[in-house]
């Protein structure tokens, strides 16, 4: 299968895992051994994979005795190289990860879920090891995100990093904007097409991205940043009305992870969120389209950085898993492992109340005199500046939409109950971020 110098010893791969990535990775490391042997410098041997059903059809041509349900016991033979880990969530991927790292292979995988809850032991575990764990396929499929961190910006600041990190949620808001349906349709439109799954629940409330916004944020900033640590919304409460109101302000409606330091009387922080944002027109990320990510990074030197692609999808989350495959198996010919953790900063991590940026809210209130005095009272009583105020009547009734300047999120979450409490105002409809405006 594979051809390289005959004096290479074949390094020894095993994979976990053959659903949609899993299958991929196998067919591209069959197809392209030859060509990934000359680029390592020595042939890659599959000795096995792991599989819940050894009857299941698949559209591989490789031997069924490669196939086995015991991926414990192929973790632990003693001879692998690397082990390719891609089954998803927490157990029993932690327990095989800390297995494979325990018997002397380094570990390539695309599990954001573990990776945002459990790194720092991983990482510790690889370290004891001497051995390595690259997850370039975690965060945003075929994107190069990951090592860029890691590696190009190395020894630059890393301020901010935004993201469109979850296909499903961008092709829904997408599809908002430009069919002005709701929210349940273009879900429907999403999961006829294969975009979502039939519980889109990880997508749609946001806990994919958050799990992605851990990563970014523990790389960016050299800290550990966990999920829990990760301020979730999601969108499921986005409304045609409030993406009429973005284009009305010359945005779109994204949802968005953010990730950042900030500045504090104790210091340098890091806050972690996601959240559908509208954000302007004329920011790059606006223009990212359909099931398609992109990452922005500002640093200080650098400036700003885009890195755009498809986010999802068996061969694009391949291509990053052999990207890594490539990396790790040099390092194994070499007796070398890579950077490992690098949370040596240790940053605080804040709690979404000290973010500030702007905010976009919508308050339906009685069509009376003083509404717009008292409304203005309730913000100016938490400090949050008005920018914009927008009144439309409709008979007794009416609709306040207000833009503010940057406030902290915990004013602006105090500013809206207040409201809320005013005997003039029926509902707060609509409370949105605003990203990229001036």
């Amino acid at each position: 299968m594979n051809t390289a110098p005959s004096t290479a010893r074949p390094l020894k791969v095993a994979l976990l895992g053959c659903g949609v990535v899993g299958s991929e990775v196998a067919r591209l490391l069959t197809r392209d051994g030859d060509e990934l042997a000359r680029r390592i410098g020595a042939p890659i041997e599959l000795v096995g994979i792991a599989v819940r059903r050894l009857g299941r059809a698949r559209d591989l041509d490789l031997p069924a005795e490669l196939f086995t349900t015991d991926a414990h016991a192929l973790v632990a033979r003693g001879d692998l190289d690397v082990v390719v880990e891609v089954i998803g969530g927490i157990e029993p991927a932690r327990e095989l990860i800390l297995a494979a790292l325990e018997h002397g292979a380094s570990v390539v995988t695309a599990n954001k879920a573990l990776l945002a809850e459990d790194g720092a032991r991983l990482f510790e575990a690889a370290e004891k090891a001497e051995r390595d764990i690259a997850f370039e396929a975690a965060v945003a499929g075929a994107i190069p995100i990951i090592r860029p961190l890691q590696e190009s910006l190395a020894g630059d600041a890393v301020q901010r990093v935004l993201g469109i990190v979850n296909g499903t949620t961008n092709f829904i808001l997408d599809a908002m904007t430009t069919t002005g349906a709701g929210f349940s349709d273009a879900l429907d439109e999403a999961q006829r097409l294969g975009y979502a799954e039939a519980d889109p629940t990880a997508d749609v409330e946001g806990f994919d991205a958050a799990a992605k916004a851990a990563i970014i944020a523990s790389l960016a900033f050299h800290t550990r940043v966990t999920i829990g640590d990760v301020h979730r919304e999601g969108i499921t409460d986005v409304t045609a009305a409030d993406v009429r109101s973005a284009d009305e302000m010359g945005c779109v409606v994204k949802l968005l992870a953010i990730c950042e330091k900030i500045s504090t009387p104790d210091g340098d922080a890091v806050s972690a969120r996601v959240h559908p944002a509208m954000i302007a027109k004329s920011h790059p990320l606006a223009s990212v389209r359909g099931a398609f990510n992109a990452v922005f990074v500002e640093s200080e030197s650098a400036g700003q950085l885009m890195f755009y692609g498809p986010g999802a999808g068996g061969a694009p989350t391949a291509s990053a898993v052999l990207g890594d495959l490539v990396s790790v198996a040099r390092n194994r010919r070499q007796d070398v492992h890579g950077p490992g953790d690098t949370a040596h900063a240790d940053l605080d991590v804040l709690d979404v109340g000290r973010a500030r940026t702007r905010y976009h809210v919508s308050i339906d209130v009685d069509d009376r005199a003083g509404v717009l005095a008292s409304v203005a009272d309730a913000f100016a009583q938490y400090d949050v500046s008005i920018k914009t105020v927008r009144q439309e009547g409709h008979g007794s009734d009416a609709q306040l939409v207000i833009v503010t300047h940057e406030a902290d999120d915990a004013a602006l979450a105090a500013t809206v109950e207040v409201v809320r409490a005013l005997d003039m105002v029926r509902d707060v409809s609509s409370v949105m971020r605003v990203e990229g405006l001036n």
